[in-house]
């Protein structure tokens, strides 16, 4: 069952299959922000990347001498979290290693989820604990799909109405990809008054991956009216924009991790990005959403 926290202004949905957000809507205008979920574009509204980033070398990865094998952004979007705490304007959601994370993933580790709504503003907080004896290594990231149009009144919108204004960035250099992997080259995508039109060109060769962003803020935002969203990050060295082909949405996806390089030795803590978590330490991260 899905579990909704609200206040006056904003509803937000959420999956316990993921801890995933499936909703955001504004009451007052009645916009969802949030993307459909349509399966003939993309399945997903807001997954959870944990405990990887991306995609690993041949799905691959060795520690300790053992080979063990992880689909692409892990496995915590597939798995059912259990909500462990809930107000009218909060939702907490955990989820705690087992013996089928054990198979593929030989840590422990409990991951909580949290969603808060203020005002018009929703936080999405990871926390990570390592309750084993042992240092956990892992990847972390966020991957929620806005709408591209947000479905508001005005007619005749177009994907390429809709920009991402940044904060501090006037050029983005852009990682490529080879095959889900992280290239060898890179390009440069200028930016106009540090703005970056959509259009769906940007994404016919995958997702624009990013690394040291100096921004911690990127707003979402149409000329022709005034709803929007600024969406907010900070201590997320990796940055990936990404739609599907054609599809109407845009996902902002902060990372702590990033895929494998082509050239990696596939040692998980040799891994570009790979956060080390001693015993009984606790990592935490968060993004934010202010619709309006």
């Amino acid at each position: 069952m899905r579990i909704t926290i609200q206040n006056e202004r904003v509803r937000a949905v959420i999956h316990p299959i993921g801890a995933e957000l499936q909703e955001l809507k504004d009451l007052q205008s009645g916009v969802n922000y949030l993307w459909s979920g349509d399966p003939a574009y993309w399945g997903k509204y807001s997954p959870v990347l944990f405990p990887i980033v991306g995609a690993l070398k041949e799905n691959t990865y060795f520690y300790k001498g053992h080979q063990y094998s992880l689909p692409r952004h892990g496995f915590a979007r597939e798995r059912s979290f259990e909500c462990i705490d809930q107000s009218p304007e909060s939702a907490s959601f955990l989820l705690i290693a087992d013996a089928t994370t054990r198979e593929v993933y030989p840590f422990d580790f409990q991951l909580v989820i949290r969603y808060s709504l203020l005002d018009n503003l929703l936080s999405c907080t990871y926390m990570v604990t390592n309750p084993g004896k042992e240092d956990c290594y892992f990847s972390l990231g966020a991957h929620p799909a806005f709408a591209v149009p947000f479905g508001t009144s005005v007619a005749d919108q177009r994907y390429e109405d809709y920009y991402l204004e940044f904060s501090d960035s006037d050029s983005l250099l852009r990682y490529t990809l080879d095959k889900g992997l992280i290239g060898k080259g890179t390009t440069e995508i200028p930016l106009r008054d540090k703005k970056l039109q959509l259009q769906k060109e940007l994404f016919r060769q995958d997702a624009i991956v990013l690394k040291n962003l100096p921004d911690t803020e990127i707003r979402l935002r149409s000329d022709k009216h005034a709803h929007g969203l600024d969406f907010g990050f900070r201590d997320f060295p990796f940055f990936g924009i990404w739609a599907a082909p054609d599809a109407p949405f845009v996902c902002l996806e902060p990372w702590c991790g990033i895929a494998d390089s082509v050239d990696h030795n596939q040692q998980l803590t040799e891994k570009e990005g790979i956060i080390r978590l001693p015993p009984n330490e606790i990592f935490e991260r968060q993004w934010t959403v202010r619709i309006y």
